[in-house]
């Protein structure tokens, strides 16, 4: 039996992925996680074969935090993003980030089963959608590059704390770094976007859907 860990902040949600999940009758759900850090350490615990992470998991670290930080402390383990967004942006963070497989919550049931085997296989998997935003990034190169992104990953995660209301202080913790490194993100960040304060950073986040309401 493949052993799988799921991460997903709703608990619905990942009732519905266990349950498609152990009818393949090949898998079985090892653990669930509903946020960042429980996800880290029930996969380094319960040791899955394969980690089906979603990318929004608020507060505190994200799905692609998760994958930068599983792929450190256990780099052999492959990890599936499984998310409702399909953008261009997310495809090409997550597979930066070390996923071997994008599946969206759109995709037919099936598809979450074969991409978990492929990746218990040792392959990668990505739907059509999350395939051709990947070529088309490739295709473009990065000089077209512009908005969100524009944004290293490090500050993507920051725009992120930033539009969903933690201070500089909280997210300085979060990276075991300093208040004034925060405050350059942040004056990075603004600049790049050209915005003028945390207010206009937050509806830049929710029309670009980089975090939910």
């Amino acid at each position: 039996m493949i052993k799988v860990l799921l991460a997903d902040d709703h608990k619905i949600v990942r009732e519905g992925l266990r349950r498609i999940i152990e009818e393949s009758g090949e898998m079985e759900v090892v653990a669930e996680a509903a946020d960042g850090n429980e996800a880290i350490h029930k996969t380094l615990k319960f040791k899955p074969d394969v980690a089906v992470v979603d990318i929004s998991m608020p507060p505190g670290m994200d799905g692609l935090e998760v994958v930068s930080q599983l792929k450190l402390q256990s780099p052999s383990m492959p990890v599936l993003i499984l998310t409702m967004h399909d953008e261009e942006q997310y495809v090409v963070r997550a597979v930066e980030a070390g996923a071997m497989g994008y599946v969206t919550k759109q995709a037919a049931p099936e598809q979450l089963v074969d991409a978990v085997k492929k990746l218990y296989l040792g392959g990668r998997y990505l739907t059509e959608k999350a395939s051709e935003a990947l070529a088309m990034r490739v295709v473009r190169g990065d000089s077209t590059k512009s908005g969100a992104e524009s944004l290293s990953m490090r500050e993507l995660q920051v725009l992120r704390k930033l539009a969903l209301g933690q201070t500089n202080h909280e997210i300085a913790e979060s990276y075991h770094i300093s208040v004034k490194t925060v405050d350059t993100y942040r004056s990075r960040i603004l600049k790049k976007l050209n915005l003028r304060n945390n207010a206009e950073l937050s509806r830049f986040a929710i029309q670009n859907k980089i975090i939910e309401l």
